[in-house]
């Protein structure tokens, strides 16, 4: 068993304990009653899918862009590229250069295989493969499997033909052999086949496997590699807690069930030690990443609890005092709240953490002001059959994508993008308004269980007839896919790690309002994990590869399949980009000022950077919040700028009380 660890948790190869195993998560029988009582709509046109009969669409996978458009876009098995061709397929192991801006690792064709197929569709799938069957007319010819963490291409004829490579085989033994093309050789499996030059004649039920060779493989690694290149079925995930963390088990079954090729990512904690591993390697835009023949990566990264409020127990009476100030004059000027799932869950949070603030200084009139204000629009919100009345401020069941929709949506929510950025502003309000109230918890319960359902079910084997598995989570990179269809060149993306993270802290804050344990437990691991993945590849990514030589800058802020930007989808700004990592700065966000997050000096260059002089400061606010992470003396001047900040630049999920409040807390030692 291939056993890999983050760096904040356990070095061991085993596990202090065994993990307390999450339970099935809004199953079938749970969310059908909840389902029916929603108004049945689709939003937006009927997709083009290339997709089996009985499969819930796969949105916001990173593999989406097989199913929807016009025709399959290129996707991102990690560490390969596959893409679809008109008869078959072509694979290849991405080159990693970079950019001032951008560390590229664009779709290459090192390897194809012409099957003589005349189309082809998705037939299966999970959270972390897929499987596509390729057809002559109305005959089945076979079908490939690929996956996250697998250098395989894995083919199963399902009658016999003929697999036609671009390249001759070489042969080093029955069965096997190499092919080398684009500058790039590949190990190639077969069985019950035949190899003749650059064909592979292949009986029904017999295999191909193509997988490249590393770097320097010297013959016998390279023998040794071909042995256990099984042919990948699929993929399985778990999870649990465990005394040192949130634990993941991926499982790769292969034909036979026995070892595979698999290649941990970097914050798995993959190493030449850990069982299974090779001294081989694949040189990546995401790092360089060791090359491993088991059956399973298991990783643990640390617990990072939700936090409904700030810490404010170390402000002077002086301090408090002057949030409180500003606290009545928000609750006094607040905005209407927005209308569309996106700006209406942010502007929902936004009271929220005014209502907590409240809270903790004990200002009983905000407190019951905020309070009313957040039930009545929650309770307009969470009504079964808005959508019945009124076109805004309600939610669908959109039966044909299996997805609920905001009626007045946004960024093309009626497409599942951002899913789990819009919902887990609602989940946060919800749980820190209902934190010590049952009966509004029970009231709501029917339209917040499936915002939750819709971002977090999770049975195991896809069995819920109502929602995907765990819809935009990807437990292999352990983070989420942001677009719904993906009909990119270079996969599917993700901008704001904060946000994904603040979804899963609104998860667990609505799963403790609620009394639902096996939601808190699945989403104290999608928590965790998410804040791993945030750190590890946006925040503070390790980019001391020789890949990464030209990229300027200590932060990514869109990662995709094939690239990872400093840029943002809306903005050049410097404090958008960074800032676009931290929104909404939650009780939560405490994760930055984390080791894994760099420090201290990372913090403070990161500030430095987004604050330069520049007309433009969009995100600014969470910037000065970040700042302030940096300890006492960084907290203060952040303090200064804070309280001379325009308006303006006060982002609507956002108020001044809460932007004084956060600083003030880590300018008197909160964080530390």
């Amino acid at each position: 068993m291939l056993t890999a660890c983050t760096s904040e948790g356990s070095t061991s190869t085993v596990s202090p304990t065994q993990p307390t195993a999450g339970k099935p998560v809004f199953t079938t029988s749970e969310v059908a009653p909840l389902v029916a009582k929603l108004p049945q709509r689709s939003i937006a046109p009927a997709p083009t899918m290339r997709l089996a009969n009985g499969l819930k669409p796969p949105t916001n996978k990173w593999f989406s862009g097989l199913v929807f458009g016009a025709a399959p876009s290129a996707v991102f098995p990690f560490p390969l590229s596959f893409q679809q061709t008109a008869s078959g397929f072509s694979a290849g192991l991405p080159a990693a250069t970079s950019t001032t801006n951008t560390v590229f690792g664009a779709a290459v064709a090192q390897v194809s295989v012409d099957l003589g197929a005349t189309s082809a569709l998705v037939s299966r799938y999970d959270t972390v493969s897929v499987t596509i069957e390729y057809r002559r007319g109305s005959t089945v010819l076979g079908h490939v499997t690929i996956a996250e963490g697998s250098p395989q291409v894995s083919f199963s004829a399902a009658t016999a033909g003929t697999a036609e490579l671009d390249s001759a085989i070489t042969s080093t033994g029955t069965g096997r052999g190499t092919v080398t093309a684009a500058g790039r050789t590949w190990g190639v499996v077969t069985t019950q086949a035949d190899v003749s030059g650059s064909s592979v004649s292949l009986r029904a039920g017999g295999t191909l496997v193509l997988f490249p060779v590393p770097d320097g493989a010297s013959a016998a690694q390279t023998t040794a590699l071909m042995s256990s290149a099984a042919p990948l079925e699929q993929v399985s995930t778990s999870y649990g807690s465990t005394s040192s963390g949130q634990q993941t088990t991926l499982a790769y079954r292969s034909t036979g069930g026995g070892k595979t090729l698999v290649v941990p990512l970097p914050h798995q904690g993959g190493s030449a030690a850990t069982a299974g591993c090779t001294d081989l390697s694949y040189v990546t835009l995401y790092g360089t990443v060791p090359v491993c023949a088991s059956t399973k990566i298991v990783f643990t990264t640390p617990t990072v609890p939700a936090r409904a409020a700030l810490d404010l127990s170390t402000l002077t009476a002086a301090d408090r005092a002057e949030v409180g100030k500003q606290l009545t004059a928000d609750v006094a000027a607040a905005p209407p709240f927005a209308a569309d799932t996106y700006f209406g869950g942010k502007t929902l949070y936004r009271s929220a953490m005014l209502l907590s603030l409240a809270r903790e200084l004990g200002d009983k009139a905000a407190v019951a002001t905020l309070t009313s204000r957040l039930t009545a629009q929650l309770d307009k919100w969470t009504e079964p059959g808005g959508c019945t009345t009124r076109g805004q401020e309600c939610f669908v069941y959109d039966p044909r994508l299996k997805s609920v929709v905001g009626l007045a949506n946004s960024f093309g929510s009626e497409v599942d993008n951002d899913h789990h950025f819009h919902y887990g502003y609602f989940l946060y309000a919800a749980g820190v308004v209902a934190q010590d109230s049952p009966k509004l918890a029970a009231r709501w319960a029917p339209v917040m269980n499936l915002l939750a359902a819709d971002i977090a079910t999770h049975t195991g084997d896809e069995s819920s007839s109502a929602f995907l598995d765990n819809r935009a989570y990807d437990p292999y990179f352990s983070h989420s896919w942001a677009s719904g269809y993906s009909e990119f060149a270079d996969g599917n993306n993700q901008e704001s790690s904060s946000e994904a993270v603040n979804a899963w802290a609104g998860l667990e804050l609505w799963a403790g309002a609620s009394g639902d344990r096996a939601l808190a437990g699945e989403a104290a691991w999608l928590l965790s994990n998410e804040t791993a993945s945030a750190l590890a590849y946006y925040v503070n990514p390790d980019l001391s590869g020789a890949q990464f030589d030209g990229f300027s800058h200590s932060l990514v802020s869109l990662n995709w399949g094939a690239k990872r930007d400093f840029a943002t989808w809306f903005s050049a700004a410097p404090s958008a980009i960074v800032g676009i990592q931290l929104i909404p700065m939650s009780p939560t966000s405490s994760y930055l000022a984390s080791k894994a997050g760099g420090g201290s000096a990372h913090i403070a260059a990161l500030s430095k950077t987004a604050l330069a002089e520049g007309a433009d400061q969009t995100l600014v606010d969470y910037v000065l919040m970040y700042q302030s992470l940096a300890g006492p003396d960084q907290a203060k001047a952040a303090l200064a700028v804070a309280r001379k900040l325009p308006a303006k630049d006060i982002d609507n999920g956002d108020s001044r009380a809460y932007l004084l409040a956060y600083i003030l807390a880590n300018a008197a030692g909160a964080s530390k």
